[in-house]
């Protein structure tokens, strides 16, 4: 549907503008400045709140943090490193390849850091995005949010937490002013990040409480320093690097293929079992930490430390979650009561409303957050909603899957790279997903999801929402969401033309 209509309204006095506008400088904003630029479109603004770029490996620096899917295919696919030191690379090593990019592609100019978004309105009556931001006004013909998943910390409400007398910080606000040499450390979750902390802090304190809400399967983590004689190899070869890519890429495309169908994901039950009974030789401890869903259900936790972090004489397991805070004492929901001079919580990140959908406005004026507030997250293709128009969400609702999640972005990016590209070549002012593809998308999305170990391995987890609506995952193969995202579907959009 095409409709015409009068010319926008000219720019206000102090607004810069540009074509793009994109929301942050973490991975998949830094690939979308590239990868926008290196289809023609050049007129590219990047606005990043912090003084630096990165994103999530630029705000977490805890001990022990690394990537959890293998270093080779975690890369932006227009600059593929060859020199991983380790194949599951540690959070400096990802910073300074994330800036060594930027700096290489020449996106000094494009970067506009400590540049908050406040706001981003849809003017219907200007076609533009006008974006608030502390640093003055912007106005975009098209804005993509990369603002990425892990990004605000969710930290419990946890009664007495304020009255408590030491130091409380979210492992992704890490507070390194604090030595934690001798302390007693409650760590307050068992999580991705958990698994990764635990085995560091726990030879330097004191003492270490975990608290487990829920047991979580732990499979090895196959890391390893990449001999220098391989990187060499890979950087004289690339086709060797290529190879190499292509087997972790096969390997988590095989893991991702199991979590389609609880049936399916069962069968690494046992391994994670034995692993448990390897490395875990106590059998009470043992059973408090044997979950009772299938593998896949919750995240699951790669590490070939935390199991044994956990038989050490400092720690103790609490299979419980914490419940209160009684001065310096924790209590657990079991009962259970220790005392601590350090909490650290590695309980996730706000995942179902992040901050920045209070911060999109579309036709109607409303934040996005309240529409989906009033429902569940949703998008098309994980990228476009209906009512904002030319805005793209980079890992939007129901994405993520066994796979790279900057490849998932990238994918996205050919998509929106080519939406951007139809409207100037036709003279397009504004793309709108139309309600009934939007429908159909979601209403298969979520029929898909009800045989996944997600929705069905026995467990609650951050994917579902209150009514059990899967808002996360991707029901389908890398290759189908490859597919979708390869063609800009331009035929599921209304479209405003400006009068020639």
């Amino acid at each position: 549907m095409t409709v015409s209509t009068s010319a926008p309204r000219t720019a206000e006095a102090g607004e810069r503008q540009a074509h793009v506008v994109v929301i942050g400088a973490g991975l998949s904003g830094i690939a979308a400045a590239v990868k926008l630029r290196r289809a023609g479109i050049t007129d590219v603004l990047v606005l990043e709140k912090a003084d630096r770029v990165g994103g999530t490996w630029r705000e977490n620096t805890y001990p022990g943090c690394a990537v959890d899917i293998p270093s080779p295919v975690y890369a932006f696919s227009f600059r593929p490193n060859p020199g991983w030191s380790r194949l599951f690379a540690g959070q400096a090593e990802l910073l300074a390849y994330i800036e060594d990019t930027v700096a290489a592609s020449g996106l000094g100019d494009a970067l506009r850091l400590r540049t908050e978004l406040t706001e981003a309105a849809w003017s219907q009556e200007r076609r533009r995005w006008l974006l608030r931001t502390n640093r003055g006004r912007f106005a975009a013909r098209h804005v993509v949010f990369a603002t990425g998943l892990l990004h605000e910390p969710r930290i419990p409400a946890v009664p007495g937490l304020e009255g408590f007398p030491g130091e409380v910080f979210h492992s992704a606000r890490w507070n390194h002013g604090v030595d934690l040499t001798g302390k007693r450390v409650a760590v307050v979750g068992t999580g991705c990040s958990a698994v990764q902390i635990v085995p560091e802090i726990q030879p330097v304190v004191g003492h270490l409480d975990v608290f487990q809400r829920t047991a979580s399967w732990v499979l090895p983590r196959p890391d390893f320093p990449v001999p220098a004689a391989v990187r060499r190899l890979f950087r004289r070869v690339p086709a060797a690097r290529r190879l190499f890519g292509g087997v972790c890429g096969a390997a988590l495309a095989v893991l991702a293929l199991l979590m389609r169908r609880a049936g399916t994901a069962r069968l690494l039950n046992p391994v994670g079992r034995l692993v448990l009974r390897r490395q875990v030789r106590d059998p009470v401890l043992r059973a408090r930490l044997t979950p009772g869903f299938t593998v896949g259900c919750k995240r699951l936790l790669l590490s070939s430390t935390y199991l044994p972090a956990l038989t050490r004489a400092n720690v103790r397991l609490i299979p419980h979650a914490l419940a209160a805070v009684e001065g310096s004492r924790l209590v657990s929901a079991g009962g259970d009561r220790t005392e601590a001079d350090v909490i650290v919580f590695g309980s996730g990140f706000e995942l179902r409303l992040p901050p920045v959908a209070a911060r999109i406005r579309g036709r109607d004026g409303r934040p996005l957050s309240e529409t989906w507030d009033a429902a569940r997250p949703e998008a098309y293709r994980a990228t476009t909603v209906p009512g904002c128009p030319n805005a793209y969400l980079l890992l939007g609702p129901n994405i993520v899957t066994y796979h790279s999640l900057l490849a998932l972005a990238e994918a996205q990016l050919d998509y929106v790279t080519e939406a951007i590209k139809a409207a100037e070549a036709r003279g397009i002012d504004a793309l709108e997903i139309r309600r009934e593809p939007f429908r159909a998308f979601n209403d298969a999305v979520q029929r898909s999801l009800t045989s996944s170990v997600h929705n069905n391995g026995g467990c609650r987890s951050f994917y579902l929402d209150d009514e059990g609506n899967n808002f996360v995952t991707w029901p389908w193969s890398i290759r189908r969401l490859r597919s979708e995202l390869a063609r800009f579907d331009i035929e599921n959009y209304a479209t405003t033309s400006a009068e020639k």
